[in-house]
């Protein structure tokens, strides 16, 4: 595979960012690669701006962790690139690669031995009286709760324009495969291997013990209404980033994205060995 631009993403509040950084730049541009980087530090933030900026490049390179990537994807969720992730902690359910691993790894994708695995997105949407008030993308999950903690919510779901039924309970999660062993698997959601064509409803903590998390078809689309004199306000989480906090009588849509994510497959471990490792 021939490249010309890459665009480098470092989150330089992991050790030896900047020097993995500063190497992999100098690398690239070596073998006449042409590089950008997206550097930062906190919160990273997807903006129509940054989208343009980097719209050149045709794969990307993560120093980080799973949180690197999610940011990576979300920004280019509109035409996706392939995306390597290179943890520089321990290794991440997304960031397969270590630091170290990094060139090697670059070059197996290069000479294609190195498979991209394609993963589900989610698109969300907020409705309000007929008007789209917020469409953001995730590739892990969104999650509706109570603004503070330890207070229910009250949720109504439907599956495609059918009642599934009220939720009484901290909040609900719905979640993607690659989601599964995040915040959703913490609920008691189901693990599902990344590639699967799925979507995860989870409650949290629910009032009604017959409540419990289902596997639903990729094509379903989930509506969640708020549901009038809330006790506390309800907000919308979306791969860990508060993004909206909807009102009583809002509706939030959730479905599977257009596009998938590509993230580039690491051929030292396989998603069974990161599984057995972190969850021992």
């Amino acid at each position: 595979m021939d490249l010309s631009t890459v665009v480098v993403v470092a989150n330089l509040e992991k050790r030896r960012a900047a020097e993995y950084l500063k190497s992999i730049t100098k690398t690239l541009e070596a073998r006449g690669i042409h590089t950008l980087v997206l550097s930062y530090r906190g919160q990273e933030v997807v903006t129509s701006d940054l989208e343009a900026e980097y719209a050149a490049a045709e794969a990307a390179i993560v120093l980080g962790g799973d949180g690197t990537v999610l940011f990576t994807c979300r920004l280019f969720a509109g035409r996706p690139i392939p995306v390597l992730g290179v943890n520089l902690g321990t290794v991440g359910f997304m960031t397969e690669v270590l630091g170290e691993e990094w060139l090697e790894a670059f070059d197996s994708f290069l000479s294609g031995e190195s498979r991209l695995s394609e993963r589900l997105m989610l698109d969300i949407e907020v409705h309000r009286e007929g008007r789209t008030l917020l469409r953001e993308s995730a590739l892990n999950d969104c999650v509706l709760g109570g603004a503070s903690s330890s207070r229910l919510v009250v949720l109504d779901v439907d599956l495609s324009g059918v009642f599934l039924g009220q939720y009484r309970a901290d909040g609900l999660i719905i979640a993607s495969p690659t989601g599964s062993t995040a915040y959703s698997l913490s609920a008691g959601g189901p693990i599902l291997h990344p590639e699967t064509e799925a979507l995860i409803l989870t409650p949290i903590c629910p009032h009604s013990l017959s409540n419990r998390p289902l596997v639903l078809p990729a094509q379903e689309k989930i509506t969640v209404s708020v549901k009038q004199n809330q006790r506390i306000p309800v907000t919308l989480t979306v791969d860990g980033r508060g993004v909206f906090q909807p009102r009583p009588g809002d509706k939030i849509t959730i479905g599977r994205h257009a596009k998938k994510a590509m993230l580039v497959k690491s051929d030292r471990r396989s998603f069974y060995e990161i599984v057995h490792a972190k969850l021992n």
